[in-house]
């Protein structure tokens, strides 16, 4: 049957008077599809990069959120912070103008929280009055000033050879089993009475582990200045991913307020892998390794908010201590060099001087700091000037002198005075060692005073020394506490008081 033109025009004039479309919310999308803690929202015309989005709530359960990460012409892509498996297309997702933020404050000392600042210790909610976006730009240089103050970590090989300063980047670097986790925890054990606010953040770890850090901390007496964030291995990728940003969110409130604050992340190598899993699942294109081309930013951006601000600001700090786990000592792996390349030195624990019994196991050769001496006190400076050097040529030394039965008196002496400068720089878990300590027993060390005295006694020979200062000889320690170097008066009478000590120790 034929239709006039006329017929069709009207028909056509109808079906637009009759037709009823909603209006899209900018800021209202729906779920395309969803798996693995990804989802791809059509929509969402005005979501923000990094903006908290709000997914429907599991049956009886909150609301849950996301992290819009990937914004394209037709839609977003977004991490989703917790339980997905509820979740399916055509599920209305919502924008909550927020940018990712957690909770700062006094009241997160001492708890252990999620990367969204939501508590884990069974010790009740977290009531605090201000919130801190995770992303923040670094302070400027114009902002900052040198580093030139100490964080002591308690550790005499670090405090003598690898000095920290507050506002400091150090990485700790090296294999699994390593003890580097137990360097981080001896420096924080070592603030509990400076004052300074410590954040442990836990990415990747068991929760086991976690546990038996936060006793650890807790039987140290330093749980109650530490915040601990922990994302655990069975925790989606983008709590992981989020984590260590929450921990510098949470130090720099400190650090904005002129307070000093230690940070350790625990460690970065997981980070990364969590954020390339995050990336590939986003179908972001892949670089080298399978990470994404701008992992490199990932970690810079991070601990590039580390500083010391300058008075004008408050003068706080923010040191951080991130973790690198390497395979088989490869420190010029992708992740390792890119770490290396932004941190202030390197603390490299090495396999062979693990299991070689040698506590921490501080590789000499390859371990640096790039503030060393300016952030040392000038007591240790005077002490353990030479100690790096001669520490590193015992190093070499000892590989050739394997192959040589005839050395030379010099060598000979080198080889025994590394033996024992090794053997007292030894050092157990969980048992930082005062500033004033470190001082005496590498006077000793560097001075000669244990030469003679067998490599297998040195530890003894040490601790029987400060037993002996402390109880016949307290003013000494405390003049080098109060003054922050050896003076002429004090470095004559602890020659004195060693040289006492000696005829004792050798009777």
């Amino acid at each position: 049957m034929a239709i006039r033109s006329d017929e069709i025009g009207e028909i056509l004039k109808q079906r637009i008077a009759s037709f009823d479309a909603p209006v899209v919310d900018a800021h209202e999308g729906v779920i395309t599809s969803v798996g693995d803690g990804i989802a791809r929202i059509y929509g969402l015309e005005e979501a923000m990069a990094g903006e908290l989005l709000e997914f429907p709530a599991p049956p009886g359960g909150q609301p849950v959120l996301g992290l819009a990460l990937d914004l394209r012409e037709d839609g977003v892509g977004a991490a989703i912070m917790g339980e997905y498996e509820h979740l399916q297309e055509g599920d209305t997702v919502r924008t909550t103008g927020r940018v990712a933020e957690v909770p700062v404050g006094d009241e997160l000392i001492g708890r252990i929280v999620n990367a969204l600042g939501e508590p884990l210790d069974g010790k009740g909610p977290v009531e605090t009055s201000k919130n801190l976006p995770i992303e923040n730009v670094a302070p400027g240089v114009m902002f900052r000033q040198a580093v030139t103050t100490p964080m002591q970590t308690g550790i005499k090989a670090i405090d003598a050879m690898f000095a920290i300063g507050r506002g400091q980047r150090e990485l700790i670097i090296g294999d699994r089993q390593t003890g580097k986790t137990q360097v981080a925890l001896d420096a924080i054990i070592n603030q509990k009475d400076s004052g300074i606010i410590c954040i442990y953040v836990a990415v990747g770890q068991r929760r086991q582990t976690v546990a038996q850090v936060a006793a650890r901390l807790e039987e140290a007496g330093a749980l109650q200045n530490t915040i601990i964030v922990a994302a655990t291995a069975s925790d989606p990728a983008p709590m992981q991913f989020m984590a260590p940003y929450a921990g510098c969110a949470m130090g720099e409130f400190f650090m904005q307020k002129g307070k000093h604050a230690l940070i350790v992340y625990d460690d970065l190598s997981k980070h990364a892998q969590a954020y390339r899993q995050l990336s590939l699942l986003l179908r972001r294109p892949p670089s080298r390794e399978a990470y994404p081309g701008d992992v490199f930013y990932l970690h810079s951006r991070l601990l590039e908010r580390a500083a010391r601000m300058s008075d004008k600001e408050g003068g706080g700090t923010l040191t951080a201590l991130p973790i690198i786990e390497t395979q088989a000592n490869d420190v010029s792996a992708y992740i390792p060099t890119n770490v290396i390349s932004i941190t202030d030195g390197q603390i490299f624990l090495e396999t062979d001087l693990f299991n070689a019994g040698i506590r921490p196991a501080i590789n000499v050769g390859i371990s640096v700091s790039r503030v060393g001496s300016a952030a040392q006190t000038k007591a240790m400076k005077q002490v353990a000037g030479q100690l790096k050097l001669d520490l590193a040529q015992y190093g070499e030394l000892r590989a050739f002198a394997q192959f040589s039965a005839d050395l030379d008196k010099r060598t000979r002496a080198t080889l025994d005075r590394g033996q024992r400068m090794t053997e007292l720089l030894k050092q157990p878990a969980n048992s930082p060692v005062p500033f004033a300590q470190q001082v005496v027993a590498i006077y000793a060390g560097t001075k000669g005073y244990i030469d003679d005295v067998p490599v297998e006694r040195v530890g003894e020979f040490e601790k029987g020394l400060l037993r002996f200062l402390g109880s016949d000889y307290p003013d000494i320690e405390k003049d080098i506490t109060e003054k922050q170097e050896l003076t002429a008066d004090t470095e004559k009478a602890l020659a004195a008081a060693i040289e006492k000590f000696k005829e004792s120790f050798a009777g």
